[in-house]
């Protein structure tokens, strides 16, 4: 059994150690806090896990930083509000709208006159899936399949791994098969 430190302890001990208990016990604390505040952000359960990890890889390089002047629980809390604020803030800065012409090819029927109007049906029906979907995953579709960027190019872009670009892709696409779905034109 661990004795329970502070979280200055915690920190202290990580940093003397580089032993991943240490952190794993802060992550234990407030991991479910990081991810609520995430959550109030994004109101979209996956993109608050996605942060939540996010801000948890990324403290591990900061936690030298983390002079105790604070409450480790205010610090880690401002990282959380400035790293979702600013992730927030990048992908609106950039946000295009989301043109369709090269989503909405779903269709097996053979008069033209048909496939027309089916076509413009499923750009409408992807439209409006697509702005059910939270904006960051918007532009991640939007840079991959309309911008054909590359996994590589989408890593470096968001900063993340491209284990996780093909992941939150997956995802995003799941996502947009499932609104798009539950779609129903009377």
């Amino acid at each position: 059994m661990h004795k329970d430190y502070t979280d200055e302890e915690l920190v202290d001990w990580y940093l003397k150690t580089r032993q991943n208990t240490y952190f794993e016990q802060l992550y234990e604390r407030y991991s479910h806090k990081v991810h609520n505040k995430c959550l109030s952000f994004t109101k979209d359960r996956m993109q608050a896990d996605d942060l939540t990890q996010d801000i948890f890889l990324r403290l591990l390089g900061k936690l030298e930083s983390y002079k105790q002047n604070a409450k480790f629980s205010t610090w880690l809390y401002s990282i959380t509000s400035n790293y979702c604020t600013d992730r927030i803030r990048s992908i609106r800065a950039r946000h295009h709208p989301i043109l369709l012409d090269n989503w909405g090819s779903m269709t097996l029927i053979s008069d033209d006159n048909e496939v027309d109007q089916q076509t413009e049906l499923n750009r409408v029906k992807i439209q409006y899936a697509l702005t059910r979907m939270p904006l960051i995953e918007q532009h991640l579709l939007q840079k991959k399949y309309q911008e054909d960027t590359s996994i590589q190019e989408l890593a470096i872009h968001y900063s993340l791994t491209e284990s996780a670009i093909k992941m939150r892709l997956k995802r995003s696409r799941d996502r947009l098969r499932q609104f798009y779905g539950e779609i129903r034109i009377h």
